[in-house]
């Protein structure tokens, strides 16, 4: 690990004037430490924000309103999360071991880097670690890889589980910064890769996640989350899909779904969304709505088998939504 000094400012102005002149913010760090240490990512100023005072659970007006410095245990457990975003709960359960999220803040979750394995061998080219040094998992071991939103610069997946909830729920987020703060979709703070996979959020420099907010719906209670790994224990999504409807005399008035494990960011499926609008829940609506989700799809060498996994992960979170309806 190289050398880096590590400061504690006196409170958010301070932090975010560290970080504007080029410090890292660093909460539970699960992530970036792991990546100081095989020097991939190499920091030489980190701004300890763990004693700033976004670690809060709220209700108001309905939603659920998370400090971006709350752990995920602490959500996870929450009563009011549990109560009125199960989904959230559960996904944060399934997200993560229980040290981790004991350690890892809600902001930092979303964040993460890529867990692409060439991503972490510096002896291989990498066109998020190095721009411009190529994408070694198109020609390498790509069976954990993405079918949707790739490039020729990048086929890595998205990590976290609570950004695929999150997305399905529209939830929002507040970042300040030394502009000011702003307010927008967390759908809207990943990038695809493009020609510049390197650039993996629409952050600005100095920005802080300050909090996330979950509005209400009618279909919040009956979301379910199911994630398809290689091993039952902690491990990162193969397929998942977080799935919500909310259901009326028989009939579909709103769908919620969205995807891990098969975008390059968390990927909403909203040809399935409204394909499934007005139709009787049934096998035979969620395998018409659950093809669509195919749109656009382009399998790598080893990876084709998501191209089955999906749909059929998508049908069966429908099935389990429904029997919560």
């Amino acid at each position: 690990m190289i050398p880096f000094t590590l400061e504690r400012p006196a409170g958010e102005k301070q932090a975010i004037a560290a970080a504007a002149g080029g410090a890292r913010y660093i909460a539970g760090g699960t992530t970036l430490v792991d990546l100081m240490r095989e020097e991939i990512e190499r920091p030489n100023r980190l701004v300890d924000v763990n004693h700033l005072p976004l670690d809060y659970i709220r209700v108001i007006d309905g939603s659920i309103v998370i400090g971006s410095l709350a752990r995920m245990s602490e959500v996870a457990a929450n009563s009011d999360v549990r109560a009125l975003q199960p989904l959230i709960a559960e996904t944060l359960v399934e997200g993560a071991s229980p040290q981790l999220r004991n350690a890892a803040s809600i902001g930092g979750n979303l964040l993460q880097r890529v867990r692409c394995p060439y991503f972490r061998m510096l002896d291989v080219g990498c066109n998020k670690r190095v721009p411009g040094s190529g994408c070694s998992a198109l020609e390498g071991h790509n069976a954990g890889h993405a079918l949707l939103g790739t490039s020729d610069q990048c086929v890595a997946t998205h990590p976290s589980d609570l950004a695929v909830s999150l997305v399905a729920l529209d939830a929002s987020m507040v970042v300040r910064g030394a502009k000011g703060a702003r307010s927008f979709l967390v759908e809207d703070l990943f990038r695809l890769p493009g020609a510049t996979p390197h650039l993996e959020h629409t952050l600005q420099q100095s920005e802080l996640i300050v909090e996330i907010r979950i509005p209400s719906g009618a279909y919040a209670r009956t979301a379910r989350y199911l994630k398809v790994r290689d091993r039952s224990s902690y491990e990162f999504a193969l397929v998942s899909t977080a799935a919500a409807l909310h259901i009326v005399d028989g009939t579909i008035r709103e769908a919620r779904v969205a995807a891990g494990g098969v975008g390059t960011k968390p990927w909403r499926m909203r040809l399935v969304e409204n394909s499934l609008h007005g139709q009787k829940p049934s096998r035979a609506a969620f395998e018409a709505a659950a093809a669509l989700s195919l749109e656009g799809v382009r399998p790598l060498s080893g990876n084709g088998f998501k191209a089955k996994l999906l749909p059929a992960t998508i049908i069966r979170a429908l099935e389990l939504a429904g029997e919560k309806a």
